[in-house]
């Protein structure tokens, strides 16, 4: 029997058959299995194909990104030699960020586009820059801002040899957000979905309703119960919401009722 080798970029596959596929960016210090769960809940047949940045899980031995720009002309490549159409992006925090840079690069270069992009727990890149020192906490502080977005499990925060172990890369993948220069483009013209934590510290709805200004394909916004990691505690309306959208069965429009 033949074994097919794991893709690095797509180690969960590019769902070859599906009539639609969403690549998932994930969060600074995660990995593609933060979306594993999507793989098998999502309905409507679209196939989830979690990304997976150099640096962590099996990847772990590489070393991690710190720029936006080289990420994402290096997924860019990687999604217009490997990834069928048609395909949806959606990354979360950093990893929206990187979705919708990646995005701008595939126009640049010419590469296949996606037919949507879903942004989640990151205010709109042409906004002014927020909090500009996390990367560069000390141990303990970095432990405490964590703990405010309520997504890193208490026993990795209070245990400062796990903590350390993650510091490598959770300092790369915030710096990749710390060091973003907005540069203005045309806006995109693919539709934009976003979703924010009602409670979100960091990417409320105010700063996530902006991301309005990135398109001229329509804009939906919708508000979850929950705080920065809303998304996931909240998977299945999202879900749902994600694959009403791809379907075409969802207006894009702003304004959008909460998902609750």
């Amino acid at each position: 029997m033949t074994t097919v080798a794991k893709h690095p970029w797509f180690p969960f596959g590019t769902g070859p058959g599906a009539p639609m596929r969403l690549l998932t960016l994930p969060h600074a210090g995660a990995g593609a299995s933060a979306y594993r769960a999507w793989t098998r809940e999502m309905p409507g047949g679209v196939a989830v194909c979690p990304v997976q940045p150099p640096g962590r899980e099996g990847r772990y031995g590489e070393a991690p990104f710190t720029r936006v720009g080289p990420l994402v002309r290096e997924l860019a490549e990687q999604i217009t030699a490997s990834v069928p159409g048609p395909y949806a992006i959606l990354g979360h925090s950093t990893g929206a960020l990187c979705a919708y840079e990646v995005t701008r690069e595939l126009r640049r270069t010419g590469g296949p586009a996606p037919v949507h992009l879903f942004v989640c727990g990151r205010p709109a890149p042409h906004l002014p820059p927020g909090r500009h020192d996390v990367a560069g906490l000390p141990l303990p502080e970095l432990a405490a801002f964590l703990r405010e977005l309520n997504g890193t499990p208490e026993t990795v925060l209070s245990d400062r040899r796990l903590l350390q172990l993650m510091r490598p890369i959770l300092v790369a993948d915030l710096a990749v957000d710390e060091c973003y220069t907005f540069r203005p483009e045309a806006p995109l013209d693919i539709p934009i979905t976003a979703f924010a934590g009602r409670t979100d510290p960091v990417a409320p709805a105010d700063l996530m309703r902006p991301w309005q200004s990135q398109t001229t394909a329509g804009f939906r916004l919708h508000l979850l119960e929950g705080g920065h990691f809303a998304i996931f505690g909240r998977a299945g309306p999202v879900l749902a919401g994600i694959a009403a959208a791809l379907d075409g069965r969802t207006p894009v429009r702003d304004g959008a009722p909460p998902i609750s």
